[in-house]
């Protein structure tokens, strides 16, 4: 099942003189006869299998645990950690992210993510391969180029939607792919013959297969589908309903906590400690996150911290994201715990109730301190930068214009289209409503509150170009425009503003660009954020990609926005996974 370092550490494929070597080595340390690697020491341990804590010390060797509380008197190391008194958790696991979508590469993403304690992560790769298009079998061994140099451990899935069948069978051979990347929840509904055979793979590959479950789409009937065919997980609810359902159908359920609404993940930790359900059932994920929020906030470490300040158990909740993550992928004899033979992937903070990584070790090689990174990744992927290729050279202002659905009969009222940022799950993403019209025109205002228009723009169109256009909850600016770009499934922008020509202006104007997101005002760049690598990767490193998506805020904040939570760039990236789910992208 794992392909990438169990094999060259302690799996089976190596000859057995190297077994014997490995396994007379650790014996002689023991013994005091050999040296070890490191010994942490003056620690207050975590045992995550008997919800202890005990003062100890923990032996590394060859990246793994071999000793707790070895005899000192006798132990030999290379070097000694002092702990002062800290208390030693496993490295923290993300069980769904979609790392490919964060906009960082992945140095930069570790960058981000590592200081926070996080040591693995299961990782989405549908949008790059997507993106990539006919390139995507050499992209994704370019991404995956040289990854055990990262300082977290990834385990990856092949994609199962978004790309061609040809693609998923070739990603599901390559390291560090693991299983099958979540499936489609709404094409199989008309019995879709890719979705079909991409199942088939991930069955017949032996793996995972994750799975989008489809609870905000599918009748209670449709939604026995994924689990009857072997779906391994899901991590699409979003309330107390939604999370009952998915446990009683076996499925491991990851709580997620990224861009999107903030009361999201609140209402899901109130219900585990409304419900008192297990917690062996649950584990953590971030599933879309930015890196600006993770610098800001936390990762992996602030769920826990906040599922502690909402009324969980402490050390259930530091399970949620360390032993049942590794345990619901059948890893936890690898890591999610600190005990013998597993990889010394630990985290020492000074409180369990709040996670505050002060020192965060990767296979006992001490990664990150006081949330900085130690040592810059040196992996270069500009190799993976492609050249622009713009398609909106015809595009006319009016096409961008918000003309009604339907006019009301006494002629004062228009019926257009709402989308809503945060109206996904549950609520509503896109809904038809009523609005004032006045002189043969949309007056952009619900409920009094006026509102930004928004256009749906294909990029590159044989015929008629498609375009939707609505108003828009999300993104509020007095004037200008910001847009945005991304190619998975299809090359789509979108662009948020309040007049035809400006938002033209700003299109045209992103298009001259692989990819990313820009704010003009009066047709004049005010700030903009290139994704060059496939449209979906800044060629950045975190200090430049975090400047740049700050720089987009304050350039609407001066424009008349107000921002909370999430980057713009991000939650403008987030409406095009369900502009796809919704059927508003061909």
């Amino acid at each position: 099942m794992i392909k990438q370092e169990a094999t060259s550490q302690a799996g089976t494929t190596q000859s057995v003189p190297v077994h014997d070597e490995y396994v007379r080595t650790i014996f002689g340390i023991l013994q005091g006869e050999r040296t070890a690697d490191l010994l942490l020491r003056n620690l207050n341990v975590l045992d995550v299998h008997s919800e202890t804590v005990f003062q100890g010390s923990i032996l590394v060797h060859g990246q793994r645990i071999i000793a707790l509380d070895p005899d000192e008197s006798i132990v030999q190391a290379r070097e000694v950690f002092d702990g002062q008194g800290l208390y030693a958790i496993p490295g923290l696991i993300d069980a769904h992210l979609h790392f490919d979508a964060q906009l960082a590469h992945p140095a930069a993403f570790g960058e981000a993510i590592v200081p926070s304690g996080t040591t693995t992560i299961f990782a989405e790769t549908l949008d790059f391969a997507s993106a990539a298009g006919d390139e995507a079998i050499e992209a994704a061994h370019a991404l995956f180029k040289d990854y055990q140099e990262l300082p977290y451990r990834i385990y990856a899935f092949a994609p199962g939607k978004k790309t061609s069948v040809e693609v998923t069978e070739a990603m599901l051979k390559m390291d560090p792919v693991i299983g099958l990347g979540e499936l489609a929840h709404l094409s199989y509904m008309t019995g879709n013959d890719d979705d079909f055979r991409r199942s088939a793979l991930g069955r017949a590959n032996g793996g995972w297969v994750n799975s989008h479950w489809g609870v905000t789409a599918l009748s209670d009937m449709l939604l026995n589908y994924m689990p009857a065919i072997g779906a391994h997980n899901n991590h699409d609810v979003w309330n107390e309903d939604d999370i009952e359902k998915s446990v009683r159908y076996g499925m491991r359920t990851q709580i997620k906590f990224g861009v999107g609404s903030p009361e999201v993940i609140r209402t899901m930790l109130r219900a585990l400690v409304k419900r008192r359900w297990p917690a062996e059932n649950f584990q953590l994920c971030a599933d879309n996150i930015s890196v600006d929020r993770v610098l800001k906030r936390g990762h992996i470490d602030w769920v826990i911290s906040l599922a502690v300040e909402m009324g969980m158990n402490p050390i259930q909740a530091i399970k949620m994201g360390t032993l049942y993550a590794a345990r619901s992928f059948g890893m936890d004899d690898e890591f999610g715990s600190l005990a013998p033979g597993r990889f010394a992937d630990i985290v020492l903070t000074d409180s369990l109730s709040r996670i505050n990584p002060r020192y965060v070790f990767k296979g006992g090689e001490l990664v990150a301190q006081d949330r900085k990174l130690l040592k810059a990744v040196d992996l270069d992927y500009s190799g993976m930068v492609k050249e622009p290729r713009p398609g909106l050279a015809d595009l006319a202002p009016e096409q961008l214009d918000l003309t009604p659905i339907e006019v009301s009969d006494d002629g004062t009222r228009a019926k257009v289209l709402l989308f809503d940022v945060y109206g996904r799950g549950h609520l509503k993403f896109a809904q038809e409503v009523w609005v004032p019209f006045r002189d043969g025109r949309v007056v952009p205002e619900v409920d009094g509150v006026a509102l930004n228009r928004i256009s749906v723009v294909q990029r590159y169109a044989e015929g008629e170009r498609h375009v939707v256009n609505g108003l828009f909850k999300g993104v509020s600016i007095d004037r200008g425009a910001v847009s945005t770009f991304w190619p998975a499934p299809f090359a789509y922008f979108v662009v948020v503003g309040t007049d035809s020509a400006e938002m033209r202006a700003n299109l045209q104007r992103l298009d001259a660009s692989v990819g990313g997101c820009l704010v003009t005002e009066d047709r004049r760049t005010k700030a903009q954020l290139a994704l060059d690598i496939y449209g979906v990767m800044a060629d950045m490193e975190l200090s430049e990609l975090v400047t740049a998506t700050r720089e987009i805020d304050a350039a609407l904040e001066k424009l008349g926005n107000r921002n909370e939570g999430e980057p713009v760039v991000n939650k403008l990236l987030t409406l095009f996974i369900s502009l796809d789910r919704f059927g508003f992208m061909v």
